[in-house]
């Protein structure tokens, strides 16, 4: 079944203007127009922002559909896709960020315009908590793009927790894969619109 629905979900203090978002925003309006294209600023709150996904997508064809998730947005894409049973490309993702944005409660600006700041409160570690997908329940559909020099997160880690995911591992790049544009045509495959 084509891919008619593609949701992209950006990292932690990230936003649709990261590098990576504004790519696929340009690259989805020049070459994949016909295609229902979201990429939502993503509450602060894990329950706010898994509220508002569910909201914006709840009238979605979730069998021709697909989600994208960088980083904190893979951790999310991980639970879109289980929940829905879609395909799902996830990009360095987040394997335990109630564990490791524990250093994090307080205020933070935003990457791609600094004067915004961000306050991530103490109760939200446990709504991160809440959205993990046990392993048993881990989607079957699933692409990984993975920088053994991830500079945030331990690659070991991210590949250990998607084992059966089609894994696609660098040798190099970054946390933010700043290389991304050589690996969008083998998502392009993956995802089937190539």
């Amino acid at each position: 079944m084509a891919i008619t629905h593609l949701l992209y979900l950006h990292g932690f203090r990230s936003s649709p203007l990261s590098a990576k978002a504004q790519f696929l925003t340009q690259w989805m309006s020049t070459h994949r127009p016909h295609i229902s294209w979201h990429c939502p600023q993503l509450p602060v709150s894990p329950l706010e922002a898994q509220n508002m996904l569910q909201r914006d997508i709840e009238h979605w064809p979730h069998h021709q559909m697909a989600v994208i998730g960088s980083s904190l947005g893979g951790y999310y894409a991980t639970w879109i896709a289980s929940h829905y049973q879609c395909k799902a490309v996830l990009l360095n993702p987040a394997i335990e960020p109630a564990r490791d944005l524990k250093k994090y409660i307080g205020e933070h600006p935003v990457w791609q315009n600094p004067e915004e700041k961000i306050y991530f409160k103490p109760q939200y570690i446990d709504e991160l908590q809440n959205m993990y997908v046990q392993n048993q329940n881990l989607p079957t559909s699933i692409m990984t793009v993975i920088a053994k020099g991830d500079e945030v997160l331990d690659w070991k880690e991210m590949t250990g927790r998607y084992p059966q995911s089609h894994i696609k591992l660098l040798e190099q790049s970054d946390h933010g894969l700043t290389d991304f544009e050589d690996h969008w045509p083998d998502i392009l495959k993956f995802l089937d619109l190539a």
